[in-house]
């Protein structure tokens, strides 16, 4: 964030931007952060192996009447009866203290914790694989991105050049007619020339802006303006390139789908065994203080005989638990889970079967695009040779000013043409490349 923060004024080339926009995009960011997250996550889960140790203590003011019988606890609501069964009730209350430490270890739980565990391992590995396939899409969106803003750059140029030549074109047309050499609505025409030139300029230095935004959204930070190095893009065409198509399943948008298919397997498995039991190890002790002595059942009502303990106790033992009637409700649980599985994996097919068409349409359009360019170069030499004899034709009196007005507009859309073809082409090597899921393909071909 400080290199880009610091100084506008360094001219970026391509590769430094990917890095800068790597560090700074919050969208990537936030990806990360799931990462992490997860990763803690997995440390959660691993410590359902710890067993649980939960210790207490209470004071107490209560009194000490029970009767004989049984009842249910009411899900912890119940308070539970102190004191013996009397004929008479007493409401003298006392102070009493409740000390208490259990453990429940469950040492066998037939794969439930592991399972859990895989799928905070597969969670995390989605959630990377989602990381690097944002990092992938958002790597071409900004590469495009700057292509736009060298060719919208390139065409401001071009239509200030076009704008000095409308303007040359309108002296030379004004000085004709005020030396009584061509008619007056000549002027008349040249003056709109002037005029159409103007407006495509002042659209040029608008899209111009607009890409301006967009790329620095892109690093994380809108700015009015930013340097960037044109790198040879309209120098030279990127050269024909082949690779296997079956390599497209390591393609990060792919290995994202094979990663939900892993995850909702794992999830699956994790469903299956919850309905397993489990076998625990217990252990407690507890220590009872209470103002009614043991020894005489008499009652005494300060603080310090009631939280004296008198007696204490331990308890150890293995408890087995299965929940038997929970089997309905897991088994469809399962199988919800398994149309989850197969609805992943249909959605990978569908994804592959999409990126194999969009590597072959892709493929072709680098291919043409490689054409045009090659043509535009040919279109240009005979626009400015057109351009020329006209301007030397109108000059001399040989041709009329509609003749010499769209050889003007010829050559500048030449020009335009050229730089756009060029563009187009390496656009069309990115497309192959983001098909392609490689974005080597498009990035080894750029001279740094």
């Amino acid at each position: 964030m400080v290199l880009f923060s610091c100084s506008y004024a360094q001219t970026y080339d391509l590769f430094e931007l990917l890095e800068v926009g790597k560090q700074n995009y919050p969208l990537l960011k936030s990806k990360l952060a799931d990462v992490q997250s997860f990763n803690r996550r997995i440390s959660s889960v691993k410590n359902a192996y710890i067993p649980d140790v939960v210790v207490g203590h209470q004071y107490t003011y209560a009194t000490s009447n029970n009767v004989e019988g049984a009842f249910f606890p009411y899900e912890g609501t119940t308070i539970s009866p102190s004191g013996g069964v009397r004929s008479e009730n007493i409401y003298q209350p006392t102070f009493g203290s409740f000390t208490t430490a259990m453990l429940d270890w469950r040492i066998i739980n037939f794969g439930k914790v592991s399972a859990n565990i895989d799928v905070a391992k597969a969670q995390k590995d989605n959630s990377q694989a989602d990381y690097e396939n944002e990092l992938f899409q958002y790597q071409v969106r900004l590469a495009d991105t700057y292509l736009l803003l060298l060719i919208s750059r390139q065409l401001r140029e071009v239509q200030e050049y076009n704008l000095q030549r409308a303007e040359n074109f309108r002296n030379t047309v004004m000085a004709l007619v005020s030396a009584g050499l061509r008619a007056g609505v000549d002027s008349s025409l040249a003056n709109a020339e002037y005029a159409r030139a103007k407006l495509a300029l002042l659209e040029s230095q608008k899209n111009e802006k607009a890409y301006m935004y967009r790329l620095t959204e892109l690093l994380g930070e809108i700015k009015d303006t930013i340097s960037i190095d044109s790198m040879s893009f309209f120098n030279e065409l990127p050269r024909s390139v082949t690779f296997n198509p079956s390599s497209i399943v390591n393609s990060p948008i792919l290995k994202f789908h094979q990663s939900t298919i892993s995850l909702a397997n794992a999830r699956s498995i994790a469903i299956k065994r919850s309905y397993f039991p489990s076998i625990s190890l217990l252990g407690a002790g507890w220590a009872r203080g209470s103002g009614i002595y043991n020894e005489d059942s008499s009652y005494r009502t300060d603080l310090v005989s009631g939280v004296r303990y008198q007696v204490y106790n331990y308890l150890v033992g293995v408890a087995f638990r299965w929940n038997v009637s929970s089997y309905f409700r897991i088994r469809n649980e399962f199988k919800s889970q398994l149309y989850q599985v197969d609805k992943f994996r249909f959605l990978y097919e569908n994804q592959l079967l999409q990126q194999s068409r969009e590597v072959q349409e892709a493929d072709v359009q680098f291919e043409v695009s490689l054409q045009q360019a090659q043509q535009a170069h040919v279109q240009l030499a005979a626009a400015q040779s057109a351009f020329a004899q006209a301007q030397s034709r109108y000059e001399s009196g040989l041709t009329d000013i509609p003749t010499y007005s769209q050889s003007f507009v010829t050559v500048n859309r030449a020009e335009a043409d050229t730089y756009i073809a060029y563009s187009n082409a390496w656009r069309a090597l990115l497309m192959k490349a983001a098909a392609a899921g490689d974005l080597s393909i498009f990035l080894n071909q750029i001279k740094r």
